[in-house]
């Protein structure tokens, strides 16, 4: 094995010792990433190499002109940093390190294959329609398009469903004191489609010693075999096939529509005064990867970042992890911004949505059951999710999580999670996002 295999070979032992996904979530630095840009640390493996040691300097040579004559001694080694055993001075740029790069594609794969997810985006917006397969049927179209088969099929069920075996009946016919209509009464009990014209004609043929060959029905069945439509079909073939004009039918391209998948992500996050440093870090853990997730399942995604206390406002990304007030809480401020912002910008029609919400569940009294609960059920969204970050506990008045999820029960598009340290995250991301998973398409406003 050559040089070349052997550093393709620890490049790609080093790949293999990038963090895994679900540590990296829990306890890996998310703000190395851009939105576009999954940044996951790479246990770094050195490559071997050959190095030139300063010291090993001495040796014994030929040469003139101020060159050492053999055996002359050549000198000691010149001294170098950290040799006499003091340290060196601190360097003052930190180290690099390595990352494995992948796309929010990439991460939102991997996240279905860790957690056993998979999740499909619908799309809202017909950006193209296509002509597909000639698979649909009208009933008026160019003769060129004309469903013959379909036309042939069924003439053919109605030839069959008006075939009978005419030989077996005109025996019946030669039954005593019967005629026509007593055949035809005869008939009708033996499941056998023939006219009461037919028979008239076909008695007529008789000749008066032919009408009372038989002393009854039984006595004629007995001596005269019945042969089926399918064997007689076989043996005989088909002469004809009757068509008609209300069987026409024609063949026209089904139109395919194909749909962009667009989605509008509206994080929420308590920024009121006791949403200190550890349960906003829960929330940034949990909202992150979300947003990576649903970026790389949909063709377009933006964002909406909302931040309250008492209040809300929109805030940027970058901004909206840091932010802290000294406020009170009401939650429902938020969600009122939420539901204007979607009607005047994201309609439910075109756009796919999910509203995020996360914060230690306190809110100001009677407030998530007035006004929270409500507005939810007033916006539609493929998801509507709550993200409790409590890591001491619940507290006393820590209950919005508690009463949404009393009140929404098992409702398919409305997900609670609670997480009270790092090692929770994951589980909550795959609370919301599996509840996503069998979300209905549409949900009533």
């Amino acid at each position: 094995m050559g040089l070349r295999e052997d550093l393709e070979r620890y490049k790609a032992v080093g790949e293999r010792q990038r963090q895994d996904l679900a540590e990296f979530i829990q306890y890996g630095d998310l703000g190395q990433s851009l939105p576009g840009e999954v940044k996951v640390p790479i246990k770094i493996v050195s490559l071997p190499e050959f190095e030139y040691d300063q010291r090993d300097r001495g040796g014994v040579g030929k040469g003139g002109d101020g060159t050492p004559d053999v055996g002359d001694p050549v000198g000691q080694p010149q001294p170098q940093p950290g040799d006499d055993g003091e340290e060196g001075d601190p360097g003052e740029e930190g180290a690099d390190h390595e990352y494995y790069q992948m796309d929010p594609e990439e991460f939102a794969a991997e996240l279905d294959e860790e957690l056993g997810l998979d999740l499909e985006p619908k799309g809202k917006q017909v950006i193209e329609e296509t002509e597909g397969d000639f698979t649909d049927v009208t009933r008026t179209g160019p003769t060129s398009t004309l469903n013959f088969e379909g036309l042939f099929k069924k003439g053919l069920k109605r030839k069959l469903a008006m075939d009978f075996d005419r030989e077996f009946v005109r025996e019946a016919l030669k039954v005593a004191d019967m005629g026509p209509a007593g055949v035809f009464e005869w008939a009708r009990g033996e499941g056998i489609p023939v006219s009461r014209a037919w028979l008239e004609d076909a008695y007529e043929e008789l000749s008066t010693d032919e009408r009372t060959t038989w002393e009854s029905f039984e006595a004629m069945e007995s001596e005269v075999e019945r042969t089926s439509t399918a064997d007689r079909i076989r043996r005989e073939g088909i002469d004809h096939v009757p068509f008609r004009r209300e069987d026409e039918r024609y063949r026209y391209p089904e139109i395919i529509e194909e749909k962009e998948k667009n989605v509008v992500v509206v994080n929420i996050r308590d920024v009121s005064g006791s949403m200190r440093e550890k349960k906003r870090e829960l929330v940034e853990r949990t909202f992150t990867p979300l947003d990576w997730y649903l970026t790389g399942k949909y063709d377009h995604a933006e964002f909406v970042y909302i931040a309250h206390d008492a209040e809300a406002w929109e805030v940027e990304r970058e901004d909206f992890f840091g932010i802290r007030s000294g406020g009170g809480t009401k939650i429902s401020s938020a969600y009122e911004l939420a539901k204007a912002v979607l009607e005047e910008q994201y309609p439910w029609s075109d756009w796919n949505r999910y509203v995020f919400a996360a914060g230690d569940s306190e809110n100001s009294s009677n407030d998530t059951d007035e006004r929270v609960i409500p507005l939810m059920e007033q916006i539609p969204a493929n998801l509507h999710a709550y993200v409790e970050t409590q890591p001491s506990g619940n507290a006393i008045n820590a209950t919005h999580a508690e009463e949404v999820e009393r009140h929404f029960g098992n409702r398919e598009n409305v997900a609670v999670a609670y997480v009270s340290d790092p090692e929770d995250v994951v589980e909550a991301i795959y609370t919301v996002l599996s509840t996503e998973d069998s979300a209905e398409e549409e949900v009533p406003a």
